[in-house]
């Protein structure tokens, strides 16, 4: 399982990369492949304001529906449109076309709250 450098990860499984004052939110390889194949993803409008640990949206797989948390707060400024008609990108690309939204951060504090990859990897991932 992937675990990728340079990404922050919240212990709901989403990876954030920050560009400036923007978090490219996404799930991580770990989290998809104990979902299984995902079959649906319900994502917000661009516009709507997130909560950091408030869900944002559900995720449904062969397995299972599961929440979508928000690693951080701020406002929707874009979602994976291609998701809609192949969610299963999730499972094939986590860490690149599989992104699920980027968010407009109102409080970049918060991403001192997340975790890096030795600690996620440290947490979920028993090689």
């Amino acid at each position: 399982m992937e675990v990728i450098q340079g990404l922050q990860y919240s212990e709901n499984h989403h990876w954030v990369r920050v560009e400036g004052t923007r978090a490219v939110i996404g799930m991580t390889d770990f989290a998809q492949e104990e979902f299984g194949m995902v079959m649906f993803v319900e994502l917000p409008e661009v516009g709507d304001t997130v909560q950091a640990g408030e869900p944002f949206g559900s995720m449904e797989s062969v397995k299972t529906v599961t929440e979508l948390y928000a690693p951080v707060s701020g406002t929707i400024v874009d979602t994976n449109q291609k998701l809609h008609k192949e969610p299963n990108v999730i499972n094939m690309s986590p860490y690149g076309q599989g992104w699920l939204l980027v968010i407009e951060m109102s409080d970049s504090s918060e991403l001192a709250q997340l975790w890096d990859a030795e600690r996620y990897k440290a947490t979920y991932i028993h090689e």
